[in-house]
């Protein structure tokens, strides 16, 4: 780092010193927080699994920006090169449709772990821990846009066998990385338009995550999580799984609500639903998006509303209590810029809400002294935040400023370009 960064970080220590923030201690407390980064940015939601893998169940990636990882070996390598500019030590999240199967014809109830070997073996020896998901979409027997809450008992069946498979093989994850897998559901199951029976698909939902989560599995290696929706392309009238429904069976089975950002109204805060769910689960999981008018997964960047997220989870001192993962995916630019630009924002967010004079606002806010509270709030965003960033950076390992991008565009140069 050089001098003239290093007495920019001095002057903005001392700045935050005044108010009564610890930089030192905020830069030793981000450096532990894991992001879970999603693996389907990298490939656009598509997977390994052939041919019933075209997208469905209300999801939709735009754009064909070239370079795309056509195989697993080269999603990993672009996951590896987006980890080198991002600071810290993260997680990484699959989805089932990303298992190798060496050409054979697996289908998702028979899915095991040794088909997340390779998966396994490269996050292990590089020192990450892997999450996982069940695939409820891109398949033949989700093609009229239910799953686990589906009318044919059959096709309940399967989905229910899907559930029960992923949850082994994130027990096999969580038991040799020494940190719970979590492992997220999420459904596509609605209709279109309006419905005349409510209950019943719910009812089967119900029924369907009992018997998925009937198998006994050690909270050590796998941490179950549920995630609603407010509507989707095809469920726009009604969502099964909406976030009541999740919420109350969230809590009655003791499982881990997940809160994605870009599922709820766009008036709605998410940021204001974590302290409420916290009073009475012992964990949340956090799927951080951002929506554009509807769930449309746009790449995080350092906006109010992710500000306003990573403030409630450290004011609160929810840090130990809260995963963090991502959710986003665009083929509109470069895939591994789109990594590193969310995954550095969510951190950034993070940051800021550590460097706040937390102790000062909470003496004024609890003395009624509302005035000084609204000062020191806007002092905050004065500060040289971004001296404490660079630093954070280069303790990190990774580029400051924009040197990042560089790098990103000699790996498109010399790699992605050579992908066709």
């Amino acid at each position: 780092m050089s001098r003239s960064h290093l007495a920019a970080y001095e002057n903005a220590r001392l700045r935050y010193a005044a108010l009564g923030v610890d930089t030192e201690l905020a830069l030793e407390c981000l450096a532990h927080i894991p992001v879970s980064l999603h693996c389907w940015q990298g490939d656009d939601v598509a997977g390994f699994e052939g041919s019933d893998t075209a997208l469905d169940g209300g999801l939709a990636v735009t754009g064909n920006y070239p370079g795309k990882a056509r195989n697993a070996d080269e999603l990993r390598a672009d996951i590896e090169k987006a980890l080198s500019l991002i600071p810290g030590r993260h997680r990484i999240n699959l989805h089932a449709c990303y298992a190798e199967t060496d050409g054979r014809k697996v289908d998702r109830n028979a899915l095991a772990p040794e088909h997340f070997a390779r998966w396994r073996d490269w996050a292990l020896g590089r020192g990450l821990s892997l999450d996982f998901n069940p695939s409820f979409f891109a398949h033949r027997l989700a093609g009229d846009g239910f799953t686990l809450s589906h009318g044919d008992a059959t096709i309940r069946q399967f989905w229910i066998e899907h559930g029960i498979a992923c949850r082994r093989i994130a027990a096999h994850f969580g038991a040799v990385q020494g940190s719970p897998c979590v492992t997220n559901v999420w459904v596509p199951d609605g209709y279109k338009d309006t419905p005349v029976d409510r209950k019943t698909p719910r009812e089967r939902l119900a029924e369907s995550l009992d018997a998925m989560f009937a198998e006994p599995v050690d909270p050590r290696f796998v941490l179950d999580a549920v995630e609603s929706k407010l509507f989707g392309i095809g469920s726009e009238s009604y969502v099964v799984g909406s976030h009541e429904f999740y919420l109350g069976y969230a809590l009655s089975r003791k499982k881990l609500l997940c809160l994605d950002a870009g599922h709820f109204h766009p008036t709605e805060s998410v940021a204001d639903k974590i302290s409420s769910v916290l009073q009475w689960s012992e964990r949340l999981l956090l799927h951080v998006s951002r929506g554009v008018r509807w769930d449309s997964d746009h790449v995080v960047t350092l906006n109010d509303e992710l500000a306003f997220i990573a403030q409630e989870v450290v004011r609160g001192g929810f840090l130990g209590r809260v995963h963090l993962g991502l959710d986003f995916f665009d083929a509109t630019i470069n895939r591994i810029a789109a990594w590193v630009i969310g995954s550095r924002a969510l951190i950034q967010a993070l940051l800021r809400a550590l460097l706040e004079p937390i102790d000062r606002l909470r003496s004024a806010e609890q003395a009624g002294d509302y005035t000084t509270r609204l000062a020191l709030q806007e002092e905050s965003r004065s500060l040289p935040f971004g001296a404490v960033w660079d630093m954070a950076c280069e303790r990190g390992g990774v580029p400051a400023g924009l040197g990042w991008l560089e790098e990103v565009k000699a790996h498109e140069r010399d790699v992605l370009s050579l992908r066709g």
